[in-house]
């Protein structure tokens, strides 16, 4: 008998009880807006933003409605706007190009190395053929970049890094959390990231006027002494009248859903790993599979898997991709011609106009993604390993 896999890849863990519990005190006493508040009540999204502050060691935070509003919103607060020329990766997912052209900014796209981090030689020539001042940084799929050789080269050409850590929560590089390299550090809570309210996001600076901008773009509505995790008052006095209101703070009921997750991060990342290095373990010998090397400097969390299939010809990629999820192993693939599944290349968003990038292209055309559910046990990931060997081996025939 065909052994399959049986389990969801699309299914999130239950939020915790006491999630559940605040969420509906939330609904029961009705001020789900951020700033209906009763007497000196601080509210859940103010709180959230506390506690987040606290757990990445940043001064101020923000949350927000989603992790595409807060790169919107840290562009906005960088003063970024029409013909500006943004970098960022070619290798990450359209919200991160569409925050740029929301601005009416330009995309300037930096290629891929094959360990699948953004290509710093390229960074390099990028910078100085585009003139732009600001790098909009994914750590795409969980894979962390030498942030300390990005921001030496960043430092020195005088542009200004946003982190896109909508799949790094809780991770580091060499200790340092993952948004705290950059002046800005954006994050999203959307299903299936590391914390779940549906949707959301979250913002992080030490920088007192980028995030008193950031407070007012979000829609203060001049409140902005209600929030707990901002900056003092003459922050924003400078500012009142010159920042328009682009409504997108978070509601009570979402963080009221995230407060109690955050302390499970931790526990969250270990378990993601141990599922991350059961995968590395039963892949690690098939012949025509490349695995990616993680330096020992990031400490990521490994809530998604990826390979690569060198040389592969497009119509062997999609053979196997169908014998796989007859077998119930869902895998997602970079190289194909139409976004799917959520997953788009570079050279699909025509908005952004991107020259070509060939050692982009040879990379991405091999790339297997797959998702890694805390759901899973160490177990599911050695079936699903093994159904994997099993299919690349029959696809090479």
């Amino acid at each position: 008998m065909i052994e399959c896999f049986t389990g969801s890849f699309t299914q999130p863990e239950p939020i915790p009880e006491d999630g559940i519990a605040a969420a509906l005190a939330v609904l029961r006493h009705g001020r789900l807006h951020r700033y209906n508040l009763s007497g000196e009540e601080a509210g859940e999204a103010a709180l959230l933003e506390r506690d987040f502050a606290a757990l990445t060691g940043a001064k101020y935070c923000l949350a927000v409605a989603s992790g595409g509003y807060a790169l919107g919103c840290a562009l906005r607060t960088l003063g970024v706007g029409p013909g500006d020329r943004v970098l960022s990766n070619a290798f990450t997912l359209a919200p991160v190009p569409g925050a740029i052209t929301s601005v009416g900014a330009h995309p300037v796209l930096v290629g891929v190395t094959e360990d699948l981090t953004i290509d710093l030689v390229h960074l390099r020539a990028q910078i100085k053929a585009s003139g732009a001042r600001v790098l909009l940084l994914s750590h795409m799929r969980g894979h962390i970049c030498d942030m300390d050789a990005l921001m030496a080269i960043c430092d020195a050409a005088g542009v200004r890094v946003v982190e896109d850590c909508a799949h790094t929560m809780g991770a580091d590089w060499a200790g340092v959390p993952s948004g705290r390299h950059g002046v800005i550090g954006c994050y999203s809570t959307q299903t299936y990231k590391h914390i779940n309210s549906g949707e959301g996001g979250l913002m992080i600076s030490d920088d007192a006027d980028l995030m008193a901008r950031a407070v007012l773009l979000s829609g203060s509505y001049m409140l902005f002494d209600r929030h707990v995790a901002a900056p003092p008052t003459p922050a924003f006095d400078v500012l009142l009248g010159d920042v328009p209101n682009v409504s997108g703070r978070m509601d009570n009921l979402r963080a009221a859903i995230l407060r109690p997750q955050l302390p499970l991060l931790a526990d969250r990342r270990a378990r993601w790993n141990i599922l991350y290095a059961r995968m590395q373990a039963g892949l690690a010998n098939v012949p025509g599979l490349r695995l990616i090397d993680r330096p020992t400097a990031e400490g990521f969390v490994g809530s998604s898997f990826q390979f690569l299939l060198p040389g592969w010809p497009g119509a062997r990629v999609q053979d196997l991709l169908g014998r796989c999820a007859a077998r119930g192993v869902q895998l997602k693939w970079f190289g194909a011609a139409r976004p799917a599944g959520f997953t788009s290349r570079y050279d699909h968003w025509r908005y952004a106009a991107p020259a070509p990038l060939p050692q982009t292209d040879a990379v991405l055309a091999g790339l297997i993604d797959m998702r890694l559910s805390l759901t899973f046990s160490p177990d599911d990931c050695d079936v699903i390993a093994r159904i994997i060997g099993q299919e690349v081996a029959r696809a090479r025939r």
